[in-house]
């Protein structure tokens, strides 16, 4: 049989309750395999209908929206003058940062949770169930947010902001004191019809709407261009020079439209619906999000060119850029573009909500109601009605302008945890994996052969002796006992030393990992908040600092763990430069976090506080992994294959 760890014994009395709880969080699944779906008898299965070219179109259209047609006169008009182009290019540099690491991890761990799965199988279970949860709110707040926008340029496109039919058009409540909106929810409840179709045909649809979409921005690009020799590119010609606001406005200009490359991780969101997965998933996310910054970067570079960058309308900079050369007629077509941006983002924001909410569900985080997959359309039909019905309520009912805020949040926390999860994967990938407790006799069964010869495999259940083994649960600080039971570390050990250099390599790892992201959590925060005294905000910048290069320098010069080779499913996209790239990454988002302001932290954490309620009297009770028998990841297959045999 085996044995169990000497930290994880007893465990009784209110001391372990508290350890048993705090167990739950840190508790981490197994990378969802050939065995593991085997054994799900298939029946929330999805449909792998998704190629290379799905991909882009989802993560195009759920990227390029009507901001975009705002944006550049705003930013050029007060951050970036016409080094706009170099803005957009910072930004999209940032944004690719977190693409490296989406793309390693989408090819290794293929399933429709996207961050929330990945935190789950490297961070823990508490980590996993805040990122699902800020998603959930990401996703229903943007999606709301886009279904209101688009009534106001529809109407545009049939002459001015009264010529909706009444009951399109928005319409007063005085006693309600609110502003309905039923064009918006008319066209959530369209675009929820048709993702519950199926994958391939709701993706066509999105295809052909963000196609219309490039289209304008490219008619832009070549009209705009043809008007800008001709008429000796005026926007250039300025006595200020290219950066009008310096570097720092140049920077500060980056900072803004980074926001607009958000939405290439919904095509993580559609990872089991990929034909080829390996290959396809770090390409559709890698072009999708090359073509938006070309396509930025052009536009900027044609609209600063036509008018001087003061001269911008911040409202409609581009329709205006073209009114100014006599070409009025364009604004037509330009309202168009953005209308069609408005409605593929929408598909965007309402397409990996379902999948999110089916991921938690089938992890046991939230009720088996959102786990049901439709026999005909392969598609979580049950979960898109749900978010349509909310999000269409949402978009009928409230300015959720406001609250658009709050969407970056989730994105940014998501973005943070892919990049550590990538790094925890190189240096302290999981060593033990849990497996169900269907699976006990032929634990047992290998157990006893290895018995049999000497050597015996290390295990534990979690729900008798108060949670996981202790390599699952301290996913950062390594292991905190040997593996007995495991051969090739047996021999090792009878050659002497290997363990403990091994041992030490992964605490080393583990804490240095940790301790840098302190280090930028500082950095960040003092480099943010002007208002702390000088010496204080120094001195944490100091510190901070002092932490960030000392863990980069640490995790250059420490080996990666040889388990990462073998991690997940290999063969597909592997991250370049680690640990430089995902501690930038790091960085980056974390500044952007911090920046967005109290009110929207203020709105988050109350949201934030209903998870943990909600995880605290549900979640952790149900989670599918309370009853989950952990053990060294080298026998899971072996494990498997008894249990087939013993089927058969």
């Amino acid at each position: 049989m085996g044995f169990l760890h000497d930290s994880q014994k007893g465990g009784s009395g209110g001391g372990g309750l508290f350890s048993r709880g705090f167990k739950s969080l840190i508790r981490r699944k197994q990378v969802d395999s050939i065995h593991a779906k085997s054994s799900a008898g298939g029946h929330h299965q999805l449909a792998k209908e998704l190629s290379v070219t799905h991909l882009i179109a989802i993560g195009v259209g759920s990227t390029i929206g009507a901001g975009v047609y705002i944006l550049v006169g705003t930013v050029a008009r007060e951050h970036s003058g016409p080094a706009l182009a170099i803005s957009f290019l910072i930004a999209g540099i940032a944004a690719a940062l977190s693409a490296f690491c989406y793309a390693e991890l989408a090819s290794r761990c293929p399933s429709a949770g996207s961050a929330y799965h990945y935190s789950y199988i490297c961070v823990g279970e508490g980590v996993a169930w805040l990122i699902g949860w800020a998603l959930i709110l990401e996703y229903t707040i943007g999606g709301s947010a886009v279904a209101r926008g688009i009534s106001p340029n529809l109407a545009l496109l049939f002459g001015g902001a009264d010529s909706l039919p009444a009951f399109l058009a928005r319409q007063s409540i005085p006693w309600l004191g609110i502003v309905v909106d039923p064009c918006a929810a008319i066209l959530v409840f369209i675009v929820t019809g048709l993702l519950c179709v199926g994958i391939k045909e709701s993706t066509v649809a999105q295809a052909i709407i963000t196609t219309a979409n490039v289209c304008a921005m490219i008619f832009v690009i070549i009209a705009g261009g043809y008007l800008g020799f001709k008429t000796g590119w005026p926007g250039y010609e300025l006595p200020v020079g290219y950066f009008p606001y310096g570097v720092d406005g140049m920077l500060a200009g980056s900072a803004t439209v980074f926001f607009a490359y958000i939405g290439f991780d919904s095509v993580a969101s559609t990872a089991e619906e990929v034909k080829n997965p390996q290959r396809d998933l770090p390409l559709g996310i890698g072009a999708s999000l090359s073509i938006c910054c070309m396509l930025y970067m052009l536009v900027s570079i044609v609209i600063v060119g036509l008018v001087p960058y003061y001269a911008m309308d911040p409202d409609t900079p581009i329709s205006s850029a073209f009114a100014s050369h006599g070409m009025q007629w364009a604004a037509y077509i330009i309202t168009l573009g953005a209308f069609t941006a408005l409605c593929s983002t929408l598909m965007g924001s309402l397409l990996p909500q379902p999948r999110i909410l089916m991921a938690m569900a089938r992890d046991g985080l939230l009720p088996s109601f959102f786990s049901d997959v439709n026999e005909r359309t392969q598609v979580p039909v049950k979960s898109t009605i749900v978010t349509g019905i909310i999000a269409a309520t949402l978009a009928f009912s409230m300015d959720v302008e406001q609250l658009a805020g709050m969407v970056s949040v989730g994105t940014l926390l998501a973005f943070t945890m892919v990049a550590i999860s990538v790094l925890i994967l190189r240096y302290v990938p999981p060593d033990v994996v849990p497996l169900p407790s269907s699976l006990q006799e032929s634990i047992d069964i290998v157990s006893l052969r290895y018995s049999s010869s000497g050597r015996d495999i290390d295990r534990e259940n979690p729900k008798d002796h108060g949670g996981t083994s202790k390599d699952s649960t301290q996913p950062l600080l390594g292991k905190g006992a040997t593996l007995v039971g495991c051969p090739l570390i047996v021999k090792q050990a009878a050659q002497g030393g290997y363990i403990l250099n091994e041992d030490k390599r992964r605490k080393v790892a583990g804490w240095t990992i940790m301790l840098t992201c302190v280090g930028v959590l500082l950095l960040t925060s003092a480099a943010s908040y002007v208002g702390l005294p000088s010496f204080l905000r120094y001195t944490l910048c100091g510190i901070g600092g002092t932490l960030l290069l000392s863990g980069l320098v640490v995790l250059n010069c420490i080996d990666q763990d040889d388990a990462r080779h073998s991690f997940g499913h290999t063969g597909g996209f592997i991250c370049p430069f680690i640990p430089l790239l995902p501690i930038a990454c790091i960085l980056i988002n974390v500044y952007l976090l911090i920046n967005l302001g109290s009110s929207t932290w203020t709105r988050v954490s109350i949201w934030l506080l209903v998870g943990v309620l909600v995880y605290a009297f549900y979640g952790r009770n149900h989670s599918s992994l309370t009853d989950a028998v952990y053990v060294p990841a080298a026998h899971v297959d072996e494990i498997y294959h008894s249990s087939e045999s013993s089927l058969a």
